[in-house]
């Protein structure tokens, strides 16, 4: 049986992988006030207060359904709830999530072309262009938003602008999974048909609730669609929430604490959101460059919520993060072809700098025992000097 890396007894836990997040003390204690009916009043007024804040967070005047699932059922029902069986369909897919929504549409019956980009490169809105071009029509394209796998951000804007300008405009259906809440994201302006988030990242909640948010081109495609869907069916969401509840019992805790999320997002504004973790994530990059680890993403494509670097040539991965653990600190690994070759870095949802900092004091306090030289003042130094660069510059221009 493999072993589990896990904390020493007593130890602090700094949770730093890109989901779950680390829970604001609020949310936690939202989370444990006593079970209500999810027939009755109470829930009546939470599910629309939830729904309505999200949507103006994400730039929608559309409707936001909530469905008690993981991120992956969010995707699974963004695609049943508006495809058919044989609906040709591109996924533009740069890494483990963009492969896993194309895998989805392909389980259920679509003909699904891939637009594949190297693993830690964003797409180029002008290759999509050309390729929409030159192919028959699709009746839907599935973007990432934010590639948790790689710790890159695509240019979501330009690339749905071309979808919009192709032939039999298709829908747009975006896994915003990791990125929502925390990047900057206009559903209504962009023209995104729908998109899908889960509570336990940027939204500060417990994993459990999928969010989606549908627009009417979606809603029409629905009527038509052909793939199979009861529990995530969006009709019977829709019907439900009219009536402020949901077709089946919710997580209700959780939705308590996404209540909480939801709130302290709309009391900070989402551009100073969008400001504060991009700062954060230039912390970040700065702080493990210190170190001498590489960062995946190119500069200008690099995540606000979770940051890559490459593991050194000689450090095996699992050694590497049982130590780390032992000292508290829990990174995340790379995933597929990339497992044991990257770390990933999370900065998403209830973060301060302090915690960063002290994550990258301890990475570059560990990395030396595994021959890598690392200094981690520099790495605390040059992660407050991004933060403070960066943030001050944000600060200037919002005045």
């Amino acid at each position: 049986m493999a072993c589990v890396p896990t904390m020493m007894p007593g130890m602090q836990h700094n949770l730093r992988v890109p989901g779950p997040t680390p829970l604001p003390d609020d949310v936690r204690e939202a989370q444990a006030q006593p079970m209500i009916d999810h027939r009755g009043a109470e829930f009546g007024r939470m599910l629309p207060e939830i729904t309505d804040g999200i949507a103006e967070l994400i730039g929608t005047s559309d409707e936001v359904l909530l469905l008690t699932s993981s991120g992956t059922g969010a995707m699974e029902a963004a695609i049943v709830n508006t495809l058919s069986p044989e609906d040709r369909v591109l996924a533009v897919t740069i890494g483990a999530f963009g492969d896993r929504f194309a895998e989805i549409a392909t389980t259920y019956g679509a003909n699904v072309e891939r637009l594949e980009v190297e693993w830690g490169e964003a797409a180029d809105p002008a290759v999509l262009r050309d390729h929409l071009a030159g192919h028959e029509p699709y009746a839907a394209v599935l973007l990432t938003h934010n590639e948790t796998s790689t710790g890159v951000v695509n240019p979501l804007r330009e690339l749905v602008a071309e979808v919009r300008q192709a032939p039999a405009q298709p829908l747009v259906i975006v896994d915003g999974i990791s990125g929502l809440g925390a990047i900057p994201f206009e559903m209504d302006a962009w023209g995104v048909d729908l998109v899908v988030s889960a509570s336990q990242k940027a939204w500060m909640g417990s994993p459990g609730i999928a969010i989606a948010a549908v627009g009417e081109r979606a809603r029409r495609a629905g009527e038509r669609a052909g793939m199979p869907r009861f529990y995530f069916d969006f009709g019977q969401a829709r019907r439900w929430a009219e009536k402020g509840q949901t077709p089946w019992t919710p997580a209700v805790s959780v939705l308590f604490g996404l209540q909480v999320g939801v709130r302290r997002l709309l009391a900070e504004g989402r551009e100073q959101t969008w400001r504060r973790h991009a700062a954060l994530a230039a912390a970040v990059g700065a702080g493990l460059e210190a170190v001498g680890l590489e960062l995946v993403a190119p500069a200008g494509h690099r995540s606000a919520t979770v940051t890559a670097a490459w593991v050194p040539d000689g450090i095996e991965w699992v050694p590497l993060n049982r130590t780390l653990r032992e000292r508290g600190l829990a990174l995340a690994g790379g995933q597929g072809k990339w497992a044991g070759r990257i770390l990933r870095f999370g900065h998403m949802g209830d973060v301060r700098l302090s915690e960063l900092t002290d994550a990258l004091r301890t990475l570059g306090e560990v990395l030396p025992d595994f021959d890598q030289r690392a200094d981690p003042d520099a790495a605390v130094a040059a992660a407050t000097a991004a933060y403070e660069e960066l943030s001050s510059t944000a600060a200037a221009a919002a005045r």
